[in-house]
């Protein structure tokens, strides 16, 4: 096994409109995805060759139904918890005038305990997703993969910085650490609340803490502390669609590379490439291979 990704596994309700007008109605355009950190960071590095599984929850509905047959679809092994009468989790995601804003309801994945995991989570590099850590409902279960972790890369993605602020940095970072993680993913705003620093300065900075630190800097690239060594790669122009998801695609392609002992300057190039195919579509997902 290359990668297992420990964490949400949703569907997206993506909403693009010129602008909303508050109490009144406008046209647009309304899709439906699935999604999730985790799910997506799966499902792109399966494209990428990897062999892949995720651990999450789903409820026992449609919705969850067509989650685990839409990764089993695109080669991931859905090892899937199901939570009775919780529904399988929802994310609104509305883009208007160039800003993304989202609204997340968790459903069955803030049910997600230790006792979903197996006792050993075997495989070249684990990622857990800051989601699963940040919310204090599936704190436990998020240190428990880090816990149990048989991996040459163990990862954690801060995912949002808004919960980063309130769940407290210093903590995120001692209890991540304090539980074995040796890979942090960050974007730059969220590298600036963990370290008070953006770009190259936070990855180093980053790097003091963890064996991995990767800054994604959206259309400037990405920055990673590799054992100390500092690795720069810039982003290829790309006419920019949608970017939800670019930053999970870019997660579970790089994790999946360094497990495969690719050299990091290279893993951290594919993964820009990953995520710059989810910016520049409208899909979150990679198509089906036939």
């Amino acid at each position: 096994m290359d990668l297992i990704a420990v964490g949400d596994v949703m569907v997206d309700v993506h909403v693009r409109a010129p602008a909303l007008k508050r109490g009144g109605d406008v046209h647009g355009r309304v899709r439906l995805q699935p999604a999730g950190t985790s799910a997506n960071a799966a499902v792109w590095a399966a494209w990428d060759g990897a062999d892949v599984r995720v651990h999450g929850a789903v409820g026992d509905d449609l919705v969850g139904r067509l989650l685990r047959d839409a990764l089993a679809e695109r080669g991931v092994d859905p090892a899937l918890t199901i939570e009775a009468g919780a529904p399988s989790g929802t994310m609104l995601v509305v883009v208007e005038a160039g800003e993304r804003s989202m609204v997340a309801d968790r459903g069955a994945n803030a049910l997600f305990a230790p006792d979903d995991l197996p006792a050993s989570l075997d495989a070249g590099a684990v990622l857990v997703s800051g989601y699963l850590l940040l919310q204090e409902s599936t704190t436990p279960a998020g240190l428990a993969a880090i816990d149990r972790a048989s991996a040459t890369f163990v990862g954690v993605e801060a995912s949002s910085w808004p919960l980063v602020d309130t769940f407290g940095a210093g903590r995120f970072l001692s209890e991540t650490t304090g539980a074995g993680a040796t890979v942090l993913l960050a974007n730059e705003r969220e590298a600036e609340i963990l370290v008070g620093l953006s770009g190259t300065d936070a990855a180093r900075a980053l790097g003091e803490r963890y064996r991995v630190a990767c800054v994604k800097l959206g259309e400037k690239g990405a920055a990673m502390s590799f054992d100390g060594s500092l690795v720069e790669v810039a982003a290829e122009p790309i006419v920019e669609v949608d970017a939800t998801g670019a930053g999970d695609a870019f997660d579970g392609v790089l994790l999946a590379a360094l497990a495969r002992a690719m050299e990091p300057e290279a893993a951290l190039r594919r993964a820009c490439q990953a995520g710059s195919l989810v910016a520049s579509s409208a899909d979150t997902w990679p198509e089906v291979l036939v």
